[in-house]
């Protein structure tokens, strides 16, 4: 009788011992998914953040008369890589504007036309626009759009 009880101790103590490996492993698991949840950048976040950067970009552009007139001296669509000398201060001032995470690019597109940017294809765009309507002299309304990206690296 005294084997019989010793037997069945042995395959509580099993049966213990693999209930607490598996509770080990289930923390584990818990432990490691709140971890990399806080790791992990929010997207909802990151497209609040980029977002406002765009628009104190496109902001600083629009209040600005003599960047206003720059626009709206010339004909639109124009791409980022065409802004002509006539648009360098628009171009250097996005440039400057532009935080270092970021890389931007604008268009340049009539009130009535998609105004979309085909360089940035495949990758996560964030993009706002701003109506640049008229100056003291001028009536001619256009579209200043910006595409901004994460820098890689």
């Amino acid at each position: 009788m005294v084997k019989i009880n010793i037997k069945i101790k042995s395959k509580r103590g099993w049966i213990r011992l693999i209930e607490v490996f598996i509770a080990i492993l289930l923390l584990a698991g818990v432990l490691l998914v709140v971890v990399n949840r806080s790791n992990s950048p929010d997207k909802d976040s990151l497209y609040i953040e980029i977002s406002q950067k765009e628009f104190a970009i496109l902001r600083d552009i629009e209040l600005n008369n003599t960047l206003r007139t720059e626009i709206l001296s010339i004909t639109p669509p124009v791409e980022w890589d065409s802004f002509s000398p006539e648009l360098q201060n628009v171009k250097n001032r996005i440039i400057n504007l532009t935080p270092s995470n970021l890389e931007c690019k604008a268009k340049i597109c009539q009130i009535n036309e998609d105004c979309t940017m085909s360089e940035f294809s495949g990758k996560n765009v964030y993009a706002e626009s701003v109506l640049i309507s008229a100056n003291l002299n001028t009536y001619s309304p256009r579209q200043l759009k910006l595409f901004c990206m994460e820098n890689e690296g």
